[in-house]
């Protein structure tokens, strides 16, 4: 009766406007064939492998800015690896994906994971791996296959690490420290560089502590040992599977040049001394030959004074002219008996004439 009843009604509508509301039909039709067909293969494609992806779910995505071509690639992966729904959900991928994560990665990462049979690691795990900026798969292989670390590393300030034992021996060693990744620690944990610090360092300590050079150079193995027995591991995103020493050279008698440096430090010292001791005593003579001639001077200020003394006892008459020509007399014998018995030039005469 309805559908009677719009032909009727349809039948008065004029032409046009009949076939503007079919045209307009159509083009939505033809639209909705257009937004499914962009989707079709991808949703056949999850059909015969069997990956749960709807094709609502794909138009979810393209209205969320998904990209539908890489969640479908990696949720196929993931089933035909042997992952299920619940361990990779297809919500988790895409939410993974819109933090800004590798989701190819993780997947990847699950995969070989799963095929090694000894690690243990979860979607959740992989995705804040990812997320903190470590390379997922990269962990997760280093786990699986252990990684080599050069210690010192290539390319380093120096070549090798230079320790002294306490005979003052110095030994020039080069290490390799095999590790394997711990994914419970990748995230926070210190990476190759502390590693390699931690090493280097319980290696300069294990050789500054042996007695004699030639007890490292026998037996290597005692630095690994000590090394290991440390645990410089922890707190890292590595385990530390091996200590070896690559090579080990004899260097330089640092002890010897030590000493040989402490005795010119202290013939230094002894030279200061010594020289300060000889100014000391170049002063001294100095203030000595300073008060000779002091003294020298008062005796000519006293020789001066001895004429005028003796002019004044002419005067008054308590020294006669045969009295200073004794005293002249017994001066000149004094002088000759001098000069006889050779001890030195003779005085001249303190009597002014």
């Amino acid at each position: 009766m309805t559908s009677s009843i719009l032909f009727a009604q349809a039948g008065n509508l004029p032409p046009v406007l009949v076939l503007g509301a079919a045209g307009i039909i159509l083009l939505v039709i033809l639209g909705f064939l257009a937004f499914f067909a962009k989707f079709f293969w991808l949703w056949i494609q999850c059909i015969m492998t069997g990956a749960d992806v709807g094709l609502w779910d794909l138009a979810g995505m393209w209205f969320r800015k998904v990209d539908q071509r890489t969640i479908v690639r990696t949720k196929i992966m993931a089933v035909q690896a042997g992952l299920t729904d619940q361990e990779v959900p297809v919500k988790a991928l895409e939410a993974h994906y819109l933090a800004g994560g590798n989701v190819m990665q993780v997947i990847r990462a699950l995969i070989a994971a799963r095929k090694s049979k000894i690690i243990s690691l979860s979607f959740r795990e992989a995705t804040a791996i990812d997320l903190a900026g470590r390379d997922v798969l990269e962990a997760v292989q280093t786990s699986v296959y252990p990684k080599v670390i050069d210690c010192p590393p290539r390319g380093a300030a120096r070549p090798s690490l230079d320790a002294v034992a306490k005979d003052g021996i110095q030994l020039k060693v080069r290490a390799r420290v095999t590790v394997r990744a711990n994914l419970q620690q990748v995230i926070g944990g210190a990476m190759e560089e502390t590693i390699i610090a931690r090493v280097g360092e319980g290696i300069v300590s294990a050789i500054g502590s042996s007695e004699d050079h030639k007890i490292v150079l026998k037996h290597p193995d005692l630095i690994s040992k000590a090394v290991l027995a440390k645990r410089l591991d922890s707190q890292t995103a590595f385990e530390i599977v091996s200590i070896d020493i690559a090579d080990i050279d004899v260097g330089e008698n640092i002890g010897a040049r030590l000493q040989a440096d402490r005795a010119e430090a202290d013939m230094r010292v002894a030279r200061a001394r010594a020289e300060g001791r000889r100014a000391n005593a170049v002063a001294t003579e100095q203030e000595n030959i300073a008060k000779i001639e002091e003294s020298r001077a008062k005796l000519v200020e006293s020789e001066a004074d001895i004429p005028k003394a003796m002019a004044d006892a002419f005067r008054t008459g308590n020294l006669g002219i045969m009295d200073y020509y004794r005293l002249k007399n017994v001066d000149a014998d004094t002088a000759m008996r001098k000069s006889i018995a050779g001890t030195g030039n003779t005085s001249t005469s303190a009597v002014a004439s």
